[in-house]
């Protein structure tokens, strides 16, 4: 089984301005003369980790991370004015623009590739090929999904913990009850359902418990960027028509793709991933056995690393 590539670290880092009220992390790692690739988080409300960096040959890739708006070590954190997905995907441009890169290869996983592939659809001319995990097409139904009908069957205890700080509040729009204790005025009911959003999220990501994501996501400047990034995205439905993605495919049948998902992907149902594969036959589509959502699972890892590898052979 494949593993991370050795720890490394940046060779250049910058805080690119992309509006008046929003500067984005950036860092460049591996070798500035190798292949682009451009790695976007999952989110909204997540951020760029050290392991992003590993899962590429450094002696090949011009490795790029960034942490979207409100994100990370972008600033201001957790703002919401600009923030939207068009704004995002015009970060993306400006990031290749900034860097005087011509084509790239987008990798990303659950959000990310949501990203990816609305930038792909925008702007394939620059797109050199597409490596996505964890595919999210951010239609009613996903959302549906992992917070009304579908996830919480499978983790029935942490749904019920999920939904204890909105108790007395309708449950018929998690995200909206939720919406009204991120922005009310009691600081303790705003961390508690920080809290509780970002431990459901880390909880139901991965096949086995992975305590180091849990206490990595329930970090109280990390849950509070989670989860009022998250529910305002939510709550806008992810700034797309429903179906939007799968009904602008023919923009993409030329770039070469590999699409990946977890067999016991909780939060975004393999179902997503193989509709997405059925409108785009030139897209390999392949099923990570033993791996639920998070790009950290063993058996994700190994099949990122592999096809990372594969990328290889077009770029030489």
């Amino acid at each position: 089984m494949l593993v991370l590539y050795p720890p490394i670290k940046p060779f250049a880092t910058h805080h690119l301005t992309v509006a008046p009220n929003h500067e984005i992390y950036l860092e460049e790692v591996g070798n500035p003369e190798g292949v682009p690739v451009l790695m976007i988080h999952d989110g909204p409300g997540g951020h760029c980790h050290a392991n992003d960096r590993r899962y590429f040959d450094p002696e090949l890739y011009h490795i790029i991370l960034f942490d979207q708006r409100g994100c990370g070590r972008s600033i201001p954190a957790a703002s919401l004015k600009e923030n939207n997905t068009q704004e995002l995907i015009n970060d993306i441009e400006l990031i290749r623009k900034h860097l005087n890169i011509e084509h790239w290869l987008l990798a990303g996983g659950g959000w990310g590739s949501t990203l990816a592939l609305l930038y792909a659809q925008r702007f394939a001319q620059h797109v050199k090929g597409l490596l996505l995990w964890s595919i999210f097409l951010a239609r009613e139904q996903d959302i549906r999904w992992t917070f009304e009908c579908g996830t919480r069957h499978f983790f029935p205890q942490e749904w019920e913990q999920f939904i204890s700080p909105i108790a007395g509040l309708s449950l018929n729009n998690i995200a909206e009850s939720y919406h009204q204790l991120l922005t009310g005025e009691d600081d303790l009911q705003r961390r508690a359902a920080d809290k509780a959003w970002a431990t459901w999220e880390a909880r139901c990501a991965s096949l086995d418990p992975q305590p180091k994501l849990i206490e990595e996501f329930t970090d109280p400047f990390y849950a509070k960027i989670l989860a009022k990034l998250k529910c305002h995205y939510i709550l806008n439905q992810y700034y797309l028509s429903n179906n939007q993605i799968l009904q602008h495919m023919g923009r993409l049948a030329r770039i070469p793709t590999i699409l990946l998902h977890g067999r016991y992907n909780a939060l975004c149902p393999l179902s997503g991933a193989w509709e997405l594969a059925k409108a785009w036959p030139s897209a390999q589509l392949n099923v990570v056995r033993d791996a639920g959502h998070t790009a950290t699972d063993p058996a994700m890892i190994d099949a990122i690393v592999y096809c990372s590898n594969e990328f290889k052979k077009l770029f030489r």
